[in-house]
């Protein structure tokens, strides 16, 4: 077994536009990949059999991740090739870094592959869609403009940055707070091009701090230092960009032994990014 990584993501901002018929959010997004991932093991099969071994804790196959996206894989392109897959998990669940979506995604791009299905990338993120709003960002494999329910991609080009990233221990269902009646839906939209990283907010936030007396006092012990410190996703994490590793890290080094962080590089890219040809 070959093992692959499946790197985290933080919204650089995140604002809710509005609602369709179906209950989905319209949104507005910056996805910025970090270094910080999981990875995921994946061997071939030759008897058809899709096997995770072993599944994380509370966590039923059938609402595996990794799982579901091979088995659609598998029915989209008709193989008789199984899969053995196996996860090491580095980012927090429930975290809003995107963890289980990009272990998604990182099986989706390797079993393309290596069942030589031959999925274009776009073809691939449709596929993705089902398993999550996330999972065509990280198929997509570039920083991007996200937009829709999340899905509508527009490739960005970000400047070199590094993250501090607290994550406090709490862990928030996206579903209820996206349901929350006291979250704003109505935010205008921004003209992108150009991105700053100062613009916007995580109209999310409001909705988590209130849940969360954790992730408030994670978010104040960081805008103490860095005033446009944010939320990522539906949280829980929060996160404040530096210009170079060495900020980054003194941020790090104050950091109460009370609270848990890390620090992460931007990438540009997926690692995985040239596994898909177009």
């Amino acid at each position: 077994m070959n093992w692959f990584p499946a790197p985290g993501k933080l919204n650089l901002f995140l604002h809710v536009l509005g609602r369709r018929a179906d209950g989905y959010h319209l949104l507005q997004t910056v996805f910025r990949l970090i270094d910080r991932g999981d990875r995921v093991g994946v061997a071939a099969r030759g008897d058809g059999e899709i096997r995770r071994h072993e599944p994380l804790p509370g966590v039923a196959p059938e609402e595996d991740l990794c799982v579901r996206a091979a088995r659609l894989l598998k029915r989209r392109c008709g193989t008789s090739l199984g899969a053995d897959l196996a996860l090491e998990k580095n980012l927090p669940i429930g975290g809003g870094l995107g963890g289980g979506s990009s272990d998604a995604a990182t099986t989706l791009i390797v079993l393309n592959r290596l069942w030589n299905a031959g999925l274009a990338r776009g073809e691939l993120q449709a596929l993705a869609l089902p398993l999550g709003a996330d999972v065509p960002f990280f198929v997509f494999g570039e920083n991007a403009l996200g937009e829709g329910i999340g899905e509508h991609l527009t490739a960005l080009v970000l400047p070199p940055a590094w993250y501090l990233v607290l994550v406090p221990p709490v862990a928030l269902s996206t579903q209820d707070v996206f349901s929350d009646n006291a979250l704003t839906r109505n935010t205008k939209p921004l003209k992108i091009p150009p991105f700053f990283s100062s613009l916007g907010a995580n109209d999310l936030e409001a909705v988590a701090l209130r849940r969360s007396p954790e992730i408030a006092a994670h978010l104040q012990w960081l805008r103490a230092r860095r005033p446009q410190a944010r939320m990522t996703g539906s949280g829980a994490c929060v996160f404040a960009e530096f210009a170079t590793e060495a900020d980054a890290r003194a941020a790090l080094g104050e950091l109460p032994g009370t609270m848990r962080g890390f620090v992460a590089r931007g990438l540009e890219r997926h690692p995985l990014h040239d596994f898909l040809s177009c």
